[in-house]
Parts: structure tokens; sequence; C-alpha cells
């Protein structure tokens, strides 16, 4: 029986893995929340809404760590004892931080859509063999330092990802 305290996969019921199904993730969301509603528990007094309330929260906090791949690949490495510390600990391969530098050239030089398109499909392929990764290094080989390393180059790649739309957005207009 999962309380307060359980982790996220527990609470939800789920394996403790990378690899999940978003469609059962959100089924798993929404049976939780109905079951938690504080409205369900209005006869039983304030006391029982307030828990309800806090139940809601959790299981709210637990659904946006978990339907995120980035963010449950963070968590899964936190779970297993390695924290991301993306804030404190910014060192990368030099090849990575040559990529972005390039990215980040091919942005300020982008001058029409076709280049821009490019740079998103490069960007997008990128994304897709860094979460690709996560089933390999958390999943099979247990490997929580080498998949930090992937949480955190998904993160920048995730920022950059956001620099281009807003160059979209700025082209559009």
């Amino acid at each position: 029986m999962a309380t307060l305290q359980s982790d996220d996969f527990e609470l939800f019921g789920l394996p403790r893995q990378f690899a999940q199904d978003r469609a059962v993730i959100d089924a798993r969301w929404k049976d939780l929340q109905r079951e938690a509603h504080p409205d369900k528990f209005a006869a039983q007094g304030p006391a029982a809404q307030r828990l309800a309330m806090q139940w809601s929260v959790r299981i709210n906090e637990a659904y946006q760590r978990l339907k995120d791949p980035l963010k449950r690949a963070a968590y899964l490495c936190e779970l297993n004892g390695v924290a991301v510390k993306a804030e404190d600990n910014t060192a990368m391969p030099a090849e990575f931080l040559m990529q972005q530098m390039t990215w980040r050239e091919a942005l300020d030089e982008a001058e029409d859509l076709g280049a821009l398109d490019a740079l998103s499909d490069e960007v997008g392929a990128a994304r897709a063999r860094v979460l690709s990764s996560f089933d390999w290094l958390l999943d099979e080989k247990g490997d929580h330092a080498g998949a930090v390393q992937q949480v955190r180059s998904l993160m920048f790649i995730e920022r950059f990802a956001q620099d281009v739309e807003a160059r979209y957005e700025s082209m559009e207009s």
C-alpha cells in the first residue's frame, strides 16, 4: 500500500524503470486523482479533506516527474543515490560542448525557415538519441552515473530546442 512517502513508481504502481507507457501513466494518474479527490471526503470533515488534498498534491507531483522522460530519468538517478546537481556540475565532454557551439552558430546564422528546419531536425535527432540511451543505461545496465551525464546533456538540448522555437516565432512575426 502506497503512502505519502512512497516513491513515485510505488505510488503509481509502476515498475521502477525508465521505460514506461505514457498511456498507463496518464490512466493511473486519473484513477489516483479520482480516488483522492477532496470532494469525496466532504462528509468526513475538514481533516479528511486536508489529507485528501495532500494526496492530490503528491499525486500531481509524481505525475509531473513520471510523465516527462527527462524528469523521470533524473528521478531514477536520484532514487539510486546519484544526484544530477545540474546547477553545481556543468562539466560536459568537449565533443558535446563543440556540438553546442556549432548549433549556436547555426542558429545565429539561420536566415530562413529551411536552415532553421535543418537545425531543428538535428537537435530532435540528438534528443532522440539521448532518450534512447536511458533504456540501456538505467534499465539494462544500471549505470546511474552515466545516466546523470545524459540527463545533463538532455537538459542542454532541451534548452537549446527552446531557443530554436523562439527563433521560429521571431521569424514569423
